[in-house]
């Protein structure tokens, strides 16, 4: 466990967390404000019960779509020079002289940034419900296995990047997977439309993006887990909202996912120990 710990002060070394943190305590004020405000406002306006559940849910869920796009940007900050930046600089030679096997100092360190990154998501997802909830009586239909899969979609990230890590440059690294990731969201996107207009051909696509990176995916599983259950049976979850899903998950992406990142790992593994250091 020392390359953990290790793994764990490096990043609050490099100042990340803290940054991340006081950014997310003013996100978290910022939405309290913007929810408490426009809450009070379609309340007094409406009166309607149903229009107030399908705002709540909107904004709540809008609020939680920011912090999985918080979480993914940590976790690729945190992991694209999780390999690169100890080889470049040379202190991965200095702890690889040691009796300590390169998988085991490669496993440690993403379990580090993937701890780091999953607390993260749990913290700032409780932190948006727990305002929606208190000010605007806001409930999830299961907000822990909402947080379940916006964590298995950071620890998708973090294994993506940790294994280009042994390959690219911090940078490079960096680069692919915040591409892929805006690639993943473009299919959802995708998908998304291709269902309202009826259009088979242009959701099949999205599908077949999010099989080469599931992180949309996952998030768009995630969101239906924390709608609220009157809104997915009212009108207005028919329809549902752009940037969430309509139906629960399929076990089978759950499986993909795992699937995914533990293959990425094995190839990271793979690398590391044919990289010449």
């Amino acid at each position: 466990m020392i390359v953990f710990r290790a793994a764990l002060q490096e990043a609050l070394n490099r100042r990340i967390l803290g940054i991340g943190a006081a950014v997310s305590v003013a996100f978290v004020g910022l939405f309290w404000f913007g929810f408490s405000t426009a809450f009070s406002r379609v309340a007094a306006d409406t009166g309607d019960e149903l229009a107030t559940i399908a705002a709540t849910t909107v904004m709540t869920v809008l609020g939680l779509y920011a912090v999985q796009f918080l979480a993914a940007f940590l976790a690729i900050l945190l992991a694209a020079g999780s390999i690169a930046g100890e080889l470049e600089s040379g202190r991965a030679l200095q702890v690889l002289a040691r009796p300590i096997p390169r998988w085991s100092w490669l496993l440690q360190r993403t379990a580090a940034f993937g701890g780091l990154s999953v607390g993260y998501v749990v913290i700032m997802t409780a932190g948006v419900l727990g305002v929606a909830g208190g000010v605007g009586g806001y409930g999830a239909l299961s907000p822990v296995r909402g947080m379940a899969l916006m964590s298995l979609e950071v620890l998708v990230l973090v294994a993506l990047a940790v294994a280009l890590s042994t390959r690219l440059g911090t940078v490079a690294t960096g680069v692919v997977v915040v591409a892929l990731y805006g690639l993943a969201w473009l299919a959802g996107i995708m998908e998304f439309v291709g269902r309202i207009v009826d259009n088979p051909a242009v959701e099949r696509i999205g599908v077949a993006v999010s099989l080469l990176m599931p992180s949309d995916a996952l998030w768009r599983g995630a969101s239906f887990h924390l709608q609220s259950p009157a809104f997915l049976l009212s009108p207005d979850g028919d329809v549902g909202i752009p940037f969430a899903a309509v139906d629960p998950p399929s076990v089978m992406l759950i499986a993909w996912s795992l699937l995914y990142a533990t293959v990425l790992m094995v190839l990271a593994v793979r690398s590391l120990r044919r990289r010449d250091l």
